[in-house]
């Protein structure tokens, strides 16, 4: 029993730890995530969004689609050019809100109801490519390769380091948000988030 417990115990660490270092590098999602958390737009919403969409993909890897999509060159372009052009699409957004003086309190970038921060927030994370990568390639190819019984551990340890990542993002924006008070603040960001999704789309068009 205590080595069951035990191998238990190891699979939740490694899903964990597998699942921070894909999931805490900045990415699209990332970016996101931090911008509405400091503005307070549907904060909360969004992170449970991001979080939900990645325990579900995160489960449909451990089950083996992982494999099945790396497989199919139609998809792996489908997903290519469509994530690509929505990150051009949203990058555009950003530097368009970055040549105006916004403050914290505004902004081209903003978005007007929970309808379009719902929206906004599944095309984020459904039309990212590295989403698949990360979450249904990498972390299900990874916990697939473990007993069924360690299986599920992994995967809870990788879901729950996603809700926990995402939710401590919008919840530690406050603490930046008195620097968001300056226009210049949220120039700099919303010019970082465009540099980083034209970047992610060019890595996206050029792989």
């Amino acid at each position: 029993m205590g080595v069951m417990l035990s191998q238990s115990m190891l699979a939740l660490l490694k899903g964990l730890g597998t699942s921070a270092g894909l999931i805490m590098a900045i990415g699209a999602q990332n970016a996101f995530v931090l911008s509405q958390g400091l503005r307070k737009q549907y904060h909360w919403h969004i992170a449970g969004i991001c979080s939900l969409f990645d325990g579900i993909l995160v489960s449909i890897g451990i089950l083996g689609a992982g494999a099945l999509i790396t497989q199919s060159e139609f998809w792996l372009l489908a997903a290519r050019w469509g994530g690509a052009l929505f990150l051009f699409w949203y990058g555009f957004k950003a530097l368009r809100s970055a040549l105006k003086s916004n403050s914290l309190e505004t902004g081209a970038a903003e978005l007007t109801s929970l309808r379009s921060a719902i929206i906004t927030t599944v095309a984020i994370t459904l039309l990212n490519p590295h989403v698949y990568l990360d979450t249904v390639v990498l972390i299900g190819s990874i916990g697939g390769q473990y007993p069924a019984d360690e299986r599920l551990w992994f995967a809870v340890g990788a879901i729950s380091f996603s809700f926990i990542w995402f939710f401590s993002i919008s919840l530690g924006a406050r603490w930046l948000a008195p620097l968001f008070k300056k226009p210049m603040a949220w120039r700099m960001l919303d010019a970082g988030v465009c540099l980083m999704m034209w970047s992610i789309a060019v890595s996206l068009l050029m792989a």
